[in-house]
């Protein structure tokens, strides 16, 4: 399918060499104000033909240029369907001619072939990461939308490019931004990591051959109670939005596989609250996300991306007719692939956030509130992480021990008598 979302909703279009690729986003609240140039900004880093990344990328030269075609009046949102399209320029079809009989191995040629029986023979088609245009001028919208409502923070790093792993301790996850990120063309914000991680792009790119790596992204002031359990859960609709995206082989959320390697006691993540009254834990094992619902921490994620399929080494392999051939592939392709796909992890996930808070919104506004007498121990559900009982906060000094214990016993005087006062009532019906 080409379409994802339920409330925010995107539909993509476009091939690799057709005239050009896009999308339809719905589900944007109206009264929004949104540019093509702000949405350009996600674009032009996931571009081909950057400034001074050509030595670890494709050659092809896109300047990507997003077209707003409806859906906006005078720079606001209407909340109908938005347009948007990027037409394709630096297009040669001519490089495929010969892999046009010839599948390329670990690419989708054979299986689209299968599929439908027809295929896009240049370039790609539907599997090429031209695609992801699409998705990244939605996502960009989304990033917006949820920056203005929560201050949500989206920001994705390469953290290895094959054995080349950047140290845990290299960022703190709390601080780190775009422009850390973008500093080196790698996208790596630990500089001396990048550097290797450049010098082995290059190597593979000077063997006409490729390599893999990890991007990590952290999400920070993402809502309270974002997540459908049971089959939509949060992080089931990451890791769907993730995987979605070419090339990706791997999904981790918090400790991820290390997290099996560990006891319950260690990595249960334990709660406090903040003298602001808000209800955190005191490590994120988890992720930021429990029983597949966010908790209000941050949510971490780790994606991996196989070593892209078309080379231009010699391999043998077989055409469409079982005959064994030798294939060098032409055309322009990128050695690695992390580098540009920070952009679209970082869009893809908005994409996801912003569908699951239209949807708890909707939820938290049709809700009636529970009666006082029967809720004494249900928190009332929050998007911004504080914690009240029947509206009150739960919050004071942290340096107040007294005024705590006095605070504390208060209330549990208040809910016994609450209690007995429910109990007087089941004993009279």
């Amino acid at each position: 399918m080409s379409t994802f979302g339920k409330l925010f909703k995107v539909m993509t279009f476009g091939e690799s060499h057709c005239a050009g690729v896009g999308c339809i986003v719905e589900g944007v609240p109206p009264r929004m104000q949104i540019t093509e140039e702000e949405i350009q900004v996600q674009l032009d880093r996931r571009r081909p033909g950057q400034a001074g990344a050509g030595a670890i990328s494709t050659g092809r030269n896109e300047a990507d240029a997003v077209s707003i075609l409806s859906g906006t009046e005078k720079g606001i949102t209407l909340g109908t369907p938005i347009g948007l399209f990027v037409r394709n320029k630096d297009m040669r079809p001519h490089d495929y001619g010969e892999m046009s009989q010839i599948p390329r191995p670990s690419h989708a040629d054979f299986t689209y072939q299968m599929k439908y029986g027809f295929r896009a023979a240049s370039g790609g088609g539907r599997a090429s990461a031209r695609e992801t245009i699409g998705r990244v001028a939605a996502g960009a919208i989304a990033e917006k939308w949820l920056k203005e409502r929560y201050n949500t923070q989206l920001v994705s790093w390469v953290s290895s490019v094959g054995d080349i792993v950047m140290p845990e301790d290299a960022i703190n996850l709390d601080t780190i931004t775009r422009d850390d990120v973008d500093a080196h063309m790698v996208r790596c914000p630990h500089i001396p990591t990048a550097e290797k991680m450049t010098d082995c792009i290059k190597a593979a790119r000077a063997e006409e051959d490729s390599i893999g790596g990890v991007c990590s992204i952290v999400m920070r002031n993402v809502p309270i109670g974002l997540g459908e359990p049971c089959f939509d859960k949060l992080e089931a609709m990451l890791a769907h939005a993730m995987m979605s995206i070419p090339a990706t082989k791997g999904f981790e959320i918090g400790s991820g596989f290390e997290g099996t390697k560990m006891r319950g006691s260690a990595h249960n993540d334990m709660f406090e609250i903040t003298p602001e009254g808000k209800m955190i834990t005191q490590t994120n094992y988890s992720g930021g996300v429990q029983g597949g619902i966010s908790n209000g921490m941050n949510i971490v994620l780790r994606i991996a991306f196989k070593p892209p399929a078309t080379i231009g080494k010699a391999q043998p392999t077989a055409d469409f007719t079982g005959q064994s051939c030798t294939l060098e592939a032409k055309g322009r392709h990128d050695p690695c692939v992390v580098p540009r796909a920070i952009p679209i992890i970082e869009t893809m996930c908005a994409l996801v956030i912003a569908d699951m808070c239209l949807m708890q919104e909707a939820r938290k506004a049709a809700a009636p509130p529970l009666p006082k007498e029967i809720s004494p121990y249900f928190c009332d559900p929050t998007l911004d992480g504080s914690v009240s009982y029947n509206g009150v906060k739960m919050g004071w000094n942290a340096g107040d021990k007294d005024g705590q214990k006095r605070e504390l016993e208060a209330r549990k005087a208040a809910l016994e008598e609450q209690l007995k006062q429910v109990q007087g009532m089941i004993e009279q019906a």
